[in-house]
């Protein structure tokens, strides 16, 4: 099975089967993210308690892409500081943007690093990033 393969299988899985998908009872930061180009509209639950990232869900309509890449970053952020949250959302950003292309420097991005290939695709940029800005944006208001 080739990369794109195994990418594609990985995406369609997150898409289609979200695991975080689901409204977050113990929230304690809420943030909407929008992206009025395509309509995506996401709504970011956290637990975040002693600087950390409990729990993480979301809620919302959108593309597979945007689906997808907010499942995959709900479930690498839990368990992680919010410095290191930040951090991911950041190095994922720049990993869409093209900035970042070492994969080592990726790696810790883990499933995410799917979404990878949305760099050449322009119009699917803004999906892909929707929920990680959303996250550094609610992390950032989380002081």
């Amino acid at each position: 099975m080739a990369l794109d393969d195994v990418y594609t299988e990985v995406l369609g899985e997150h898409s289609r089967n979200p695991d975080h998908k689901h409204h977050l009872a113990c929230a304690t930061c809420t943030m909407k993210g929008h992206n009025p180009s395509c309509g995506d509209e996401i709504t970011l639950e956290l637990n975040v308690e002693d600087g950390m990232v409990k729990e993480a869900a979301f809620t919302g309509v959108g593309c597979a892409i945007s689906q997808a890449s907010t499942d995959i970053m709900a479930e690498l952020i839990r368990g992680k500081s919010v410095e290191e949250a930040r951090g991911l959302a950041q190095k994922f950003i720049s990993m869409i943007k093209g900035e970042i292309t070492d994969e080592e420097e990726l790696e810790e991005l883990d499933e995410a690093l799917a979404l990878k290939n949305v760099a050449h695709m322009p119009a699917r940029v803004k999906c892909a990033v929707l929920a990680w800005h959303t996250l550094d944006d609610a992390l950032k208001s989380d002081k």
